[in-house]
């Protein structure tokens, strides 16, 4: 997991690096994040995820004063419990999400200094047991998800070249089964994700 932390976020330095030789229309950010999981419920199982917290790394080119695309990294770690027939098991399980789409900027308060956005994205959601309770079935597996991304925030400037932001993020994706047949059809849930970090526009 490190080194692919390292990885992406190297990768983005280096593209916004490049873009802001050229124009100055890029930004980074730096993002901890709460993850809120809505547990599910089948004929058959139960699903139940803790909340906890994590990070997001972002990288967005700005196309004019209204239009930008964004490549987001996250990273979080929960504990997920399911309750089937054949029995009871779970444990800690990596969360990694890799999402691209636009960013739309609203009406901007230079009064308040704030510029408000929301934004739509796609990607994957891939998700890695740890072992501990997965241990009672060594069968369990690595597991990438579609996901869909809504959200909005704002960006609140505090120097030339920084911001604050405030932002959520709604992750809409169907239930990871991690390859266990008594999995096979998770349902789609929702997690929310507010987060408050720091912008550097290059």
């Amino acid at each position: 997991m490190q080194r692919t932390t390292v990885l992406i976020a190297t990768v983005l330095l280096v593209l916004a690096s490049g873009a802001a030789a050229q124009e100055a229309r890029s930004d980074i950010s730096i993002q901890g994040t709460g993850f809120f999981t809505k547990g599910s419920t089948t004929p058959d199982t139960t699903r139940e995820v803790n909340n906890t917290g994590g990070f997001l790394l972002a990288y967005r080119y700005h196309f004019n004063r209204w239009l930008a695309a964004e490549a987001a990294y996250g990273f979080d770690r929960n504990t997920q419990q399911f309750s089937t027939p054949a029995g009871f098991f779970g444990g800690q399980v990596n969360v990694q999400q890799a999402t691209g789409g636009l960013v739309m900027r609203l009406p901007a308060s230079v009064r308040w200094r704030l510029s408000p956005y929301v934004l739509a994205e796609g990607g994957a959601l891939i998700f890695d047991p740890r072992g501990n309770g997965f241990g009672t079935d060594p069968a369990a597996e690595r597991q990438a998800k579609g996901v869909f991304v809504y959200g909005g925030g704002a960006d609140f400037s505090v120097a030339k070249h920084v911001s604050l932001r405030a932002e959520y993020r709604g992750l809409l994706y169907s239930s990871p089964a991690f390859g266990l047949t008594s999995l096979s059809n998770g349902p789609v849930t929702h997690t929310a994700q507010p987060s408050i970090g720091i912008v550097f526009r290059l």
